[in-house]
């Protein structure tokens, strides 16, 4: 009888190996297939031109489009049972859309409190001033017309996070849990974005040893950012919600921390700066409680074993 039981849970061993091996060759294949698509363009032009913007639009969109089949053939190899359908598995769904939109990018407003702070202050315009400029159709008619801020705002947060967390987590967490692939998940997304090192090197934009710090702390820095949606998606089950605090970030930028010690108004700054990180951690858990999302979220439902991030 222990002989059978050993030979049953070498098998189940086995096959849970089989899948995380399978998972994680599907996530690395999908990197690649995003990263490689904005080099099937050949331009001497650099990455910024509005030329070179419009055509890595076209195929970063169509990589994007065809992520989920990679979710769907995974499923059909892996043959994993999945209660809800695949576009709630990937993040679309109705339920808890309006606290999706809104809990998760407050967090991370709260999170840039000393940033926000930094900028109100240094800012010539008034709050009145700014919320005129944001209901001005022509402002909004400007934004869509520079490909620049299309890219950093709406294409690269809609695409990367598809992508990088809403069709590499749903293939992660049966095998690794969602707590692992909350750290295992941005490590794809730290990778993909080495491809700036190439560009650099191409153009001579910096030193070699400046290139490579830029690198390694863009990958630091994106692979934290990366685990910080990652743990949002889990959560709330919500594609919006990381779209939107990716779109936030990109606009926002590191926070501009020896600016701050320098500003002449640094006690005030650097207090909202501390202020707004213990804030966040306050808030992490409670704002993005699954109970306002619908419990268990899609993904969490994939995992055999419960999980406190999953329930409230």
């Amino acid at each position: 009888m222990a002989e059978e039981e050993g030979i049953v849970t070498e098998q189940m061993e086995e096959a849970s190996g089989g899948l995380c091996w399978l998972s994680v060759l599907s996530c690395l294949l999908l990197a690649c297939c995003y990263v490689g698509s904005l080099y099937v363009w050949r331009s001497d032009l650099p990455r910024d031109h509005p030329a070179v913007i419009k055509r890595r639009f076209t195929s970063v969109l169509i990589v994007s489009g065809l992520s989920p089949l990679f979710v769907w053939a995974w499923r059909e190899f892996t043959s994993v049972k999945t209660v809800s359908p695949l576009l709630a598995l990937l993040g679309i769904r109705l339920e808890g859309f309006i606290p999706a939109i809104v809990l998760p990018l407050l967090l991370t407003m709260v999170l840039f409190l000393g940033p926000l702070m930094q900028l109100s202050m240094d800012s010539p315009w008034s709050f009145t001033d700014g919320v005129r400029v944001v209901l001005d159709p022509c402002f909004w008619t400007l934004c869509l017309s520079d490909m620049r801020w299309l890219r950093n705002q709406v294409v690269a947060p809609l695409t990367e996070e598809l992508v990088f967390r809403a069709c590499m987590l749903p293939m992660l967490v049966p095998c690794a849990g969602p707590s692992t692939a909350i750290f295992t998940c941005p490590l794809f997304f730290g990778v993909a974005h080495f491809h700036h090192v190439i560009e650099l090197l191409r153009f001579r934009q910096g030193t070699l040893s400046g290139i490579f710090f830029s690198a390694v702390f863009q990958f630091s820095y994106t692979a934290v950012f990366g685990a910080y949606t990652a743990f949002i998606f889990i959560r709330t089950g919500h594609l919006i919600g990381p779209v939107l605090c990716h779109s936030f970030c990109n606009y926002m930028g590191f926070p501009a921390i020896s600016t701050a010690l320098e500003h002449p108004q640094r006690l005030a700054i650097l207090s909202s700066y501390l202020m707004g990180v213990l804030l966040f951690f306050m808030l992490l858990f409670p704002l993005t409680s699954p109970s306002y999302y619908g419990v268990p979220t899609p993904v969490c439902s994939l995992t055999s074993s419960p999980s406190s991030l999953c329930f409230s």
